[in-house]
């Protein structure tokens, strides 16, 4: 009996493990976060449901808010086996930098209402990481300040405002200030109806009224921080006519005042004049507007409906890499912008002909989660992701994937 005892806790002492406590809040939820999923639940529960929705909302019924990530779940790879994969090398380049992941982070306005460092903590993760950081022209921060907290690669996104000296005085900015390419946003000429933010009657910077005083004693951490920080603006037009964001403003009612909607294809010469580095085209969603990009001599175009939240039933940007890929060839380099979750949708855009990826919303929910350390956490998850799912294709190379390894359903 006493033996049969022995042998019983022997075998339950083998199969228990007590981990140890984690004390670091962070880790704890870095630790939770194995998807990009697990970070937007995280992010949702710390942050008030007003800023949660302008992250994570779209344009009108969110048709196309959904398919951009539905889309990748309709195409299916085609592995092959018994191929050498002992040594998978994401790598590639993209507009002439060598990139050890083929991901671009792409521009977000307004970042540090998910957290206080906002777009700096970003440009950091993104400089550790070697992967270009976009900073929005309507961000938190200014050129300056992410120059200073980064030396990697970094692109400017610019939108046309109709005082066009203002323009030019910011990219003269990010010329000084050592940013490598220019991102022209060009599916904004008037302002999408985001409903979510309608329904709040959500401001930037967010107003304080019943609602917001409620919903900040419910996220008592993201609020003493807060209030605790600077106040928000539009940090690349502080003091300027145009208005910095000093006073709470409707986004749309901003954007539809203040940027330009005559701008046409004839403002890529204006911009080209003023900039003697690469030019992206962010906003393509056909394959005509594509071609003609190709021919006004920038160097990529970025597949993009901006996240779903303009003009609602667009084109899903991983449905167009293909078609358009086939029309451009080499004449420019294409980026797929939206809808990305996993690293198997990386392989997936690649597959198709992208050259890389550009990833916003998804790194905005781990900041939320986790602060910069969540971003870094996220570069980790991708990395690890692509890599498993080119080895479970039989690919080793990013120059070796073909449509060959996809099914394409559009």
């Amino acid at each position: 009996m006493a033996g049969a005892l022995r042998q019983s806790l022997d075998t339950l002492r083998s199969v228990m493990r007590f981990e140890a406590p984690e004390t670091d809040p962070v880790a704890r939820r870095i630790r939770r976060s194995v998807s990009v999923a697990d970070m937007r639940r995280i992010a949702r529960r710390r942050v008030p449901r007003g800023v949660f929705d302008y992250v994570d909302g779209g344009a009108e019924d969110e048709r196309t808010l959904r398919a951009n990530t539905e889309d990748f779940g309709r195409i299916t790879f085609r592995p092959r086996v018994l191929r050498d994969v002992h040594d998978v090398d994401p790598s590639t380049t993209l507009l002439g930098r060598p990139l050890p992941l083929p991901m671009v982070f792409s521009p977000t306005g307004f970042t540090r209402i998910v957290c206080p460092e906002g777009e700096l903590a970003v440009a950091r993760a993104a400089d550790r990481a070697r992967l270009p950081y976009t900073l929005s022209t309507l961000g938190t921060r200014s050129i300056e300040e992410v120059a200073a907290v980064s030396g990697g690669a970094k692109w400017f996104q610019v939108y046309v405002w109709r005082d066009r000296g203002l323009v030019q005085e910011l990219v003269e900015r990010a010329r000084e200030s050592g940013f490598e390419a220019l991102v022209l946003t060009v599916d904004n000429a008037v302002f999408g109806r985001r409903e979510r933010d309608h329904r709040r009657g959500f401001t930037l910077p967010p107003t304080i009224g019943p609602g917001t005083i409620v919903d900040g004693a419910r996220h008592p951490e993201w609020t003493w921080r807060f209030v605790r920080s600077e106040p928000i603006r539009f940090a690349n037009v502080t003091g300027r006519s145009v208005g910095d964001g000093a006073e709470a403003v409707s986004l749309h009612r901003y954007i539809d005042t203040q940027f330009d909607p005559t701008m046409a294809w004839p403002d890529l010469e204006w911009l080209r004049d003023r900039w003697s580095g690469p030019i992206v085209v962010k906003g393509v969603q056909t394959v005509d507007d594509a071609v003609l990009a190709s021919k006004v001599g920038v160097q990529a175009v970025m597949l993009s409906n901006h996240g779903g939240r303009q003009l609602d039933t667009a084109p899903t940007p991983i449905s167009l890499v293909a078609p358009v890929t086939d029309a451009v060839g080499d004449a420019v380099e294409v980026i797929c912008d939206g809808g990305v979750r996993r690293g198997s949708d990386i392989v997936k855009a690649l597959a198709l002909g992208a050259r890389a990826v550009g990833v916003g919303r998804a790194y905005l929910y781990a900041l939320g989660a986790a602060g910069e350390r969540g971003v870094d956490h996220l570069v980790d998850l991708f990395t690890a992701d692509v890599r498993r799912t080119m080895a479970l294709c039989g690919v080793r190379t990013v120059p070796d994937l073909t449509r060959e390894y996809v099914t394409n359903p559009f």
